[in-house]
């Protein structure tokens, strides 16, 4: 059962890494940290397409791991 739990833990790990290094960039620079701070603020967020799907799997994968870790620690 641990080693099963590991080998979802380390698959999680891979697709959470993967999502996140997919996703494009919010801003560039410290005037787009501003603005883009602005733009989540007033729902310019995209609800669909490419991104959307890839924050919904980072989500996913990252819950996901963070159970599997605290379950493998209480294991012991």
């Amino acid at each position: 059962m641990k080693l099963f739990l590991m080998i979802v833990l380390a698959i999680s790990s891979v697709i959470l890494i993967a999502s996140v290094l997919l996703q494009s960039g919010n801003s560039s620079g410290l005037s787009g940290s501003i603005a883009g701070g602005a733009e989540q603020l007033f729902g310019k967020k995209k609800s669909k397409g490419y991104e959307a799907i890839l924050a919904k799997i980072t989500a996913g994968a990252a819950i996901l791991f963070v159970i599997l870790s605290v379950v493998l620690v209480t294991m012991e």
